[in-house]
Parts: C-alpha cells; sequence; structure tokens
C-alpha cells in the first residue's frame, strides 16, 4: 500500500498504515464547507458485548482478559485485498525507478525522442492489503479510501476465509472513509457502532485488523489523546492511541470495551521516529458521511464562503474583546459566495451558528458540515465588539472562486516607526518583483530587526490588508490609520500571505 505523508511538531513524517494512495486533504485556512444532512441509517448502535467502561469496575481500569471481547468482535472484522493494473513501457521498466523520474522530468515523449520507439507497453499487477469492518447484515464494508482508492479488484475475506468480490458504494477523500457492499452468502456478523464524542483520554481500546498480511491481528492500549490534527484539513480530529497499529491495518476498528467501534485506524508515525503512536478516525464523523455515501457515492458539501482563524490574547485585545474570548475570526469571506452576501465581513468573530457554540476556529467546520444545503441559519458575530445576528442561507461549494480586481494605485513608500515596517503600494512593478496576484492593500518593503512587526512574525513581501478592522488600499490610508496611535497601544493588521489570510496583533512603540 502507497504511503501517506502528514507533518506534526517535534514528530516528523507520518505514513499511512497501509501502502495504498494517500489521502487528499483540504486547506485548513481554506473555505469553510458543509455536508448535506440525510435521515438514511443502516448501521445497528446496539452494544456487541457485555463489558463496560464503568469506572466503578476494577476491570475497567485492567481487564483481565480481552478474550470475551475478542471472540464477539472478530467475526465482524474482514481483510481487504486489492488489485491495480500498472501499466508500463519496456524501456522505462528497465531503467527501473529512474524511469518515471526521466519521463516526469523531460517530459511523456522523451523515451521515443531519445531511446526509439517504445514498444508495445506491459502490464503487471500491483497488490495490497488492508482491513474493514462489516456495519449490516446485507454486506456494507466500512474502511479508508486510500485502501481502495485507484484499485481494479477489490476482493474482502471474513474470518470464517468465505471471499466475496466487493464493490465501491462511495468514498470520500477528504475524511480517507470508504463504503464497500457485498452480496453475502449467508447472514454476516456485524460490528455495532459507538459514540466517539463520549471516548475519554484514558479508556481502554482494542484494535483488530490485518498488519503486514497477518489477519485478524489484536492489539490493545488506552486512548492517548483526542482531536489530533495531523494536518491542515478541516477534518482532522483524530483519536491517538498507543495500541500497536501497522502497515494494513488501515480501515480496521478500533474497539471500545463495550465492544462498539468509536473509531477507524488510518494512519502512524513512521517507524523509524517513533514508536506506540497510531491515529483512528472518530467514528462519528462515518456515521455523518454513510448516508451520502449510500445517496451519492460521494460526499456532496455545501459553501459558507469564508476563511478563519482563532482567537489569540492579543488579538482579543487588538479587536477590545475578552482574552478570554471564544469564536472564529473570518480572515476574508469569498466574493459572492453565501456569507459575502449575508453580510460578513472580515475580522467578524463567528461565536455561534445555527444555535451552537463555536468555541474555535476549529469547531466551524464540524458544526456546518451537519447543515443541510440551502437552510437559512442564524450567525451569531461580533463586530467591533458588538453582538449581532446575520442569516446565511447556506450554498454549494463552486469548483472555481474568482476575486475582482482593480486598478493599482500610485506607487508610494512610508516608513512607519512605531510598528518597525516599510510599506509601499502595489503596483505592477511591485507585483513582479514579489511575485503577487492581489491589487488591494500594502506591501511590507521592510522590517526592522527586533520591532514590534518582526516579534509578531511580520515578513517582507506580505500583504497588509486591514490596520484595526479598518481597509486600507494605499499607503496613505495605512499611515491615517496609525497617525492617531499612541505607544502601548495594540494594534491589529490583517495579512496576506500567499493564499491565507491572517490576523496578527503587537504593541506599537
Amino acid at each position: 500500500m502507497k504511503k501517506k505523508g502528514y507533518t506534526i511538531a517535534g514528530l516528523g513524517v507520518l505514513v499511512v498504515a497501509s501502502v495504498v494512495a494517500g489521502l487528499i486533504l483540504a486547506a485548513r485556512m481554506n473555505i469553510t464547507t458543509v455536508t448535506r444532512a440525510t435521515e438514511t441509517k443502516i448501521w445497528s448502535e446496539k452494544p456487541a458485548a457485555g463489558q463496560t467502561q464503568d469506572a466503578s469496575s476494577p476491570q475497567a481500569y485492567v481487564p483481565a482478559s480481552f478474550a470475551p471481547l475478542v471472540n464477539k468482535v472478530k467475526g465482524a472484522v474482514v481483510n481487504i485485498s486489492t488489485t491495480k493494473i500498472i501499466k508500463t513501457n519496456p524501456q522505462m521498466q528497465q531503467m527501473g525507478p529512474m524511469g518515471e523520474q526521466f519521463k516526469q522530468f523531460f517530459g511523456p515523449h522523451f523515451f521515443e525522442q531519445f531511446m526509439g520507439p517504445q514498444g508495445a507497453p506491459q502490464e503487471y499487477k500491483e497488490h495490497a492489503l488492508g482491513s474493514g469492518f462489516i456495519i449490516n447484515k446485507d454486506g456494507y464494508i466500512l474502511t479508508n479510501n486510500h485502501v481502495i482508492a485507484g484499485m481494479t479488484d477489490i476482493r474482502v475475506i471474513t474470518d470464517n476465509g468465505d471471499q466475496y468480490t466487493a464493490k465501491i458504494v462511495g468514498a470520500d477523500p477528504q475524511t480517507d472513509l470508504a463504503l464497500l457492499k457485498v452480496t453475502p452468502k449467508k447472514p454476516l456478523d456485524v460490528a455495532y457502532l459507538g459514540d466517539s464524542s463520549k471516548v475519554e483520554v484514558g479508556d481502554w481500546v482494542v484494535v483488530i485488523g490485518n498488519p503486514f498480511g497477518l489477519d485478524h491481528t489484536v492489539t490493545a492500549g488506552i486512548i492517548s489523546a483526542k482531536g489530533r490534527r495531523l494536518s491542515s484539513s478541516n477534518y482532522d480530529q483524530f483519536l491517538q492511541t498507543d495500541a500497536a497499529i501497522n502497515r494494513g491495518n488501515s480501515g480496521g476498528p478500533v474497539f471500545n470495551l463495550n465492544g462498539e467501534v468509536i473509531g477507524i485506524s488510518t494512519a502512524i508515525i513512521a517507524p523509524s521516529i517513533g514508536q506506540g503512536i497510531g491515529f483512528a478516525i472518530p467514528i462519528n464523523v462515518a456515521k455523518t458521511i454513510i448516508p451520502q455515501l449510500i445517496e451519492h457515492g460521494k460526499v456532496v458539501r455545501g459553501w459558507l464562503g469564508v476563511y478563519i482563524q482563532n482567537i489569540t490574547p492579543d488579538l482579543a485585545e487588538a479587536f477590545h474583546l475578552k482574552r478570554d474570548q471564544k469564536g472564529a475570526v473570518v480572515t476574508k469571506v469569498v466574493q459572492d459566495g453565501p456569507a459575502y452576501k449575508a453580510g460578513v465581513k472580515q475580522g467578524d468573530v463567528i461565536i455561534k451558528f445555527d444555535g451552537k457554540d463555536v468555541k474555535s476556529a476549529d469547531d466551524l467546520p464540524w458544526i456546518v458540515s451537519n447543515t443541510p444545503i440551502g437552510s437559512k441559519v442564524n450567525v451569531e458575530i461580533l463586530r467591533q465588539g458588538k453582538e449581532r445576528t446575520i442569516k446565511v442561507t447556506v450554498g454549494e461549494l463552486p469548483s472555481k472562486t474568482e476575486v475582482a480586481s482593480t486598478a493599482a494605485p500610485k506607487e508610494e513608500n512610508v516608513s512607519e516607526k512605531k510598528l518597525g515596517i516599510t510599506v509601499t503600494n502595489i503596483t505592477p512593478d511591485v507585483q513582479r518583483e514579489y511575485n503577487l496576484q492581489a491589487d488591494k492593500g500594502v506591501v511590507v518593503a521592510n522590517v526592522a530587526e527586533g520591532s514590534p512587526a518582526d516579534m509578531a512574525g511580520i515578513e517582507k513581501g506580505d500583504i497588509i490588508k486591514q490596520v484595526n478592522q479598518k481597509d486600507i488600499n494605499t499607503v496613505a490610508d495605512y499611515s491615517k490609520i496609525l497617525a492617531p496611535v499612541k505607544k502601548g497601544e495594540m494594534v491589529s493588521l490583517l495579512i496576506s500571505r500567499g493564499n491565507a489570510n491572517i490576523y496578527v496583533a503587537m504593541t506599537a512603540e
């Protein structure tokens, strides 16, 4: 199975617990999306085992044996064997791994131009293994998308040795989940789905899967952490466990002591870096998308049309909010998107969406994801420290968003000692120099070492779009807004860097 990379501070590269195609993830700073709700439900939530994790029971802390639990749930766990047809040519095959690199570097016609005709293409089969579990007696099986993505033949092997050819009902690369379907010869054992929102750090868990092709391997451990983000995706909320997870475990179930599935094994820390750290998708994530996979074969996501970030204490002070204020700061509103049409603006702090509290920027995508497309919801915001409610109609995510542009103003430079930066207007020459697409705001031409801006992380080439939540288009606007600021006062800037917008705060000198 192919490797998948993640980055996590202090730990290095993550790889997927299999060797198949990697998960494609959306940028965390990207547009918030939503999922259309549906009532379809094909799984059962009845506990499969008689054990509990009641703290009053000594066995809840140190089980005497996991055998009774394993014997009751293992029948629902399956091995997944996949095959993909790879087409190549003799010349590239002779060159080994370098062949593909030459092709990518010199172009697809490299071999014809420099090595003569390719000859007839050759095919070979690539095999891989993964895990999954049955969630319905009719033969629905849940696994990871990266286990089955791009595969031409998918075979499911049950605990008793029965083999089935599976078809893909639907898949969602964003959450790395896929739903398969087999036609059972007889009633199948079913894994009951639990509630991952009730999982606590320190809870015992049991993992069953197919690591390295060793079918129905059982490992046990505890939940080490919740809500882990391993990438910039809006959808990362992994459960971390020290139960052994290895390549081939991908798509397999993580059980609690009630015999309920509370997670799906997905990723591990690279063995060369660390061991005993595995990650699982919370089962509640799967519950929200399974109905859509059955109905559409994919997840249909709607669109709010905002970029967001968390509130820091300094930013709260600069926005004249309480230092412990919760919510998500809007750093960008996509023109003509649902939020734009409803009147949401940059600098607004979203504190509630459809009656649900937004405690951080991590919460909003998940809250919105369970909101039906086309529904009209109340969005409670703070604007300039004052609460107001805006009604937004949730839309559907477009394939491309265009941002209108205007003519650039006359070039002018200004040095601002209060913050320690020099800014310039955006002109065609400046756009070429800094490789910019934007034509609104001012560009940071220099940052004084040790200045407030330097300490706040401002860099040369950053675009300043707002000062103290006021839009600026020229250096004249910039200077006018900063003129009354006194030493010791907090100043907020809306910075654009690459494709991301972010608010930063600093104390004026």
